[in-house]
């Protein structure tokens, strides 16, 4: 019997590597991304077709359609009678419970708690659910924020790569979370965004903050120039020997 799986997904990478992992299983997979990602569900660049898909308003579509749910940086939330209904799993960039919710190796680079790839089961509640299985990713002094997600994304590609047949087949066993961990949210990061150019920190602090802060182009951390008002975005590059 052929498996019907349901993919959302706004990650280009985790796509590409997910479609190949399942390329030659029993397995019929529908491809789609949060609305507002137009250039995701718009690119050529893809080996398969991704649809912009509302997860609150199709639910009951879902349910009907498809045996297995996968999230694999999806930045929708999925509604209680989904998870209750379908088997739900979620691929997270983080080592749950550690930094479950948003940008977890912005967090563990802050708070040194672990970094790494968790691939649990969803339940109603935000990175919460049992676990399937999860990998440390190390933290180099030297890393940015890209430095360890590029390397988070290569262990999540590992995980599914060990635990596909078990998850399609229904044959895993999860296990609870130690402890019920932190969640940091979108709006802790944005709080995060804003340099107080009157904190008092050490050298180290302060590297470690901007180290964090820097992912590729994007511009996050920030200062209003006492001059004219303006933003000043900084980012931080390391090299080591």
């Amino acid at each position: 019997m052929t498996t019907r799986i349901l993919v959302l997904s706004d990650n280009a990478f985790l796509i590409n590597a997910f479609h190949q992992i399942v390329a030659f299983k029993q397995v019929e997979v529908t491809y789609t991304c949060s609305p507002q990602n137009i250039s995701l569900a718009s690119s050529k660049g893809l080996p398969v077709t991704v649809k912009p898909l509302n997860v609150k308003t199709e639910v009951s579509e879902i349910i009907k359609n498809f045996d297995l749910v996968f999230s694999l940086h999806c930045k929708q939330l999925f509604p209680a009678e989904l998870v209750r209904s379908v088997r739900c799993i979620n691929v997270h960039p983080g080592y749950n419970p550690c930094n479950r919710g948003w940008f977890p190796q912005v967090f563990s680079i802050l708070n040194k708690l672990k970094a790494g790839a968790t691939i649990h089961e969803i339940d109603e509640q935000l990175d919460h659910g049992g676990i399937i299985a999860r990998s440390e990713v190390k933290i180099e002094g030297w890393e940015t924020s890209l430095d360890v997600y590029n390397k988070i994304q290569r262990a999540e590609v590992e995980l599914l790569k060990g635990n596909m047949d078990s998850i399609i087949n229904n044959t895993y066993k999860s296990f609870k979370p130690e402890e019920e961990g932190n969640v940091n949210l979108k709006q802790d990061f944005n709080a995060l965004c804003k340099i107080d150019l009157d904190k008092q920190v050490t050298m180290q602090q302060a590297i470690d903050y901007l180290r964090a802060m820097t992912h590729g182009e994007y511009m996050n951390a920030w200062f209003t120039n006492h001059d004219d008002g303006r933003r000043v975005f900084l980012k931080i590059e390391l090299k080591p020997e």
